[in-house]
């Protein structure tokens, strides 16, 4: 893979799979081989016992899943190109199984394909695919956002502004990684105050897929992008919902 976006910090994906011991024999057998069953006294504190191998194992498919998703915003998994999971698995320190299984659920996202006996393959992504997740996105998020600005008290708007202002953080720094992960947070939390689980999860989803692979994704865009947030806010704070349409419509149609 290329080099990372400059001004990205790399994301760690070294792990290790610590394997659980159990108690071994029945109920009886354990008391019996207690220390209070010899008459020895018990440690002021008992072992606390290791985490599980398939918990572990859950926790290293997470961490590959997280890289290979900030691989593929900054560019690092290139459109087309074809990537093994034994390779990848070298290059992050861990085992082909946990890398395989990231794939696959990234290929259930749309962002790679399966190419038997080969790997995956970073999916290519028109103007027209892009254009199109921005149309769904904005016939999601455009009425709940304008509903909500209708019914929302300004307080709980309010609180959402170190969300806004992370993605100006983040934009300054011009990684498009972190701030693809800021923006995501920022839409999911105003879209959280509908209430509705289904409806975050699916325009996160959406949000997700729109952001692979990267496009106009320089500093200046992001910082333009930023502030669009910040506007956002502020309309919302205020109870502008004339501003907030036109801002919502606009951020939407500049998507993609």
């Amino acid at each position: 893979m290329k080099q990372g976006t400059q001004g990205c910090a790399r994301v760690p994906a070294q792990a290790r799979v610590a394997q659980a011991s159990c108690p071994s024999g029945g109920p009886r057998e354990r008391e019996a081989a207690s220390p209070g069953a010899r008459g020895e006294h018990p440690p002021a504190e008992p072992p606390i016992p290791g985490p599980r191998a398939a918990v572990q194992r859950s926790s290293v498919r997470g961490q590959i899943l997280d890289a290979l998703r900030t691989a593929l915003v900054t560019g690092e998994l290139e459109p087309g190109e074809v990537y093994s999971a034994p390779v990848l698995g070298e290059r992050f320190g861990v085992s082909a199984t946990p890398v395989r299984e990231a794939m696959q659920q990234l290929a259930q996202e749309g962002a790679v394909e399966v190419v038997p006996n080969r790997g995956f393959r970073v999916v290519r992504r028109g103007a027209r695919e892009l254009s199109e997740l921005a149309e769904v996105r904005g016939l999601i998020e455009v009425p709940v956002m304008l509903r909500l600005a209708r019914t929302v008290p300004a307080e709980r708007w309010a609180e959402l502004r170190p969300l806004a202002e992370d993605t100006v953080r983040a934009a300054a720094a011009g990684c498009p990684a972190t701030y693809a992960e800021s923006d995501r947070a920022f839409h999911a939390a105003l879209l959280a105050l509908s209430g509705n689980e289904q409806l975050v999860r699916i325009a996160s989803d959406l949000h997700r897929r729109s952001q692979w692979p990267p496009v106009r994704q320089g500093r200046g865009y992001l910082v333009a992008d930023a502030a669009e947030h910040m506007a956002l806010l502020e309309a919302l704070v205020a109870g502008d919902v004339d501003v907030v349409r036109g801002l919502v419509s606009e951020h939407f149609a500049g998507v993609g």
